[in-house]
């Protein structure tokens, strides 16, 4: 069963869905799925984007595909930050622990000045990220 970890009213994160979670997710109020996680990344037992997507839009959420390994280059933030503005909210973002999706999250605000509340909502949710805070 997935695990929801509450970032703000607005935004969450989980580690790997699975197609029977979404139904889950859609009853917890959320709205929009972004999948960080590549398909295949976690081999032939990985839950595939397609399905879940499938699911996601037969339930009526939005469904957003931005998978990347490693750190968030400048072309994913910016396409974090569109679908962030541009997607009905509540948001939940997933990838294999979470780490990605709110390491992502957190960049889209960075030179905002808001270091400090972001490192503190991602700790809320359990997210060390404390090492991102020059950077934000």
């Amino acid at each position: 069963m997935v695990e929801i970890r509450k970032v703000t009213d607005g935004f969450a994160v989980a580690s790997q869905i699975s197609k029977a979670d979404v139904q889950t997710i859609a009853d917890a109020g959320y709205k929009t799925l972004i999948a960080n996680r590549p398909d295949g990344e976690g081999g032939i037992d990985q839950p595939r984007m397609g399905a879940i997507r499938a699911k996601a839009e037969s339930l009526g959420l939005a469904f957003v595909a931005i998978p990347f390994s490693g750190a968030p280059t400048p072309d994913i933030l910016e396409r974090y930050n569109s679908a962030l503005a541009e997607a009905p909210a509540p948001v939940l973002a997933y990838c294999r622990t979470g780490t990605r999706s709110i390491t992502a999250w957190a960049m889209t605000h960075a030179g905002q000045g808001m270091s400090e509340e972001i490192v503190a909502a991602a700790a809320g949710a359990g997210y060390d990220l404390s090492a991102l805070k020059p950077l934000l």
